[in-house]
């Protein structure tokens, strides 16, 4: 990936927040900045074509509870929160 230098205008207090999370996960500044405006950038695409079309479902391979569903989302959740403190999973 070939990278270009650019300036931004960031509040003190947001760089505060970047700062110590990268301490936190032992990771530069700029690697933070950079996956910020990544995640952004695809929060904000628009797609040609819808992900799903009309009539097209998942096979989730049968029926699935609802206690199913909110305890994998609960993992998963408690996952992406160790990983963001530098806690190995």
């Amino acid at each position: 990936m070939a990278l270009k230098r650019t300036n931004v205008y960031a509040d003190d207090a947001d760089l505060a927040l970047i700062k110590e999370a990268a301490i936190r996960l032992g990771v530069s500044e700029a690697e933070l900045i950079r996956e910020g405006i990544h995640r952004i950038a695809l929060a904000r695409r628009v797609w040609d074509q819808p992900f799903v079309e009309d009539g097209e479902t998942f096979d989730l391979g049968g029926p699935v509870a609802r206690e199913e569903v909110r305890d994998v989302v609960s993992d998963g959740f408690t996952e992406r929160e160790n990983r963001n403190r530098g806690h190995a999973a």
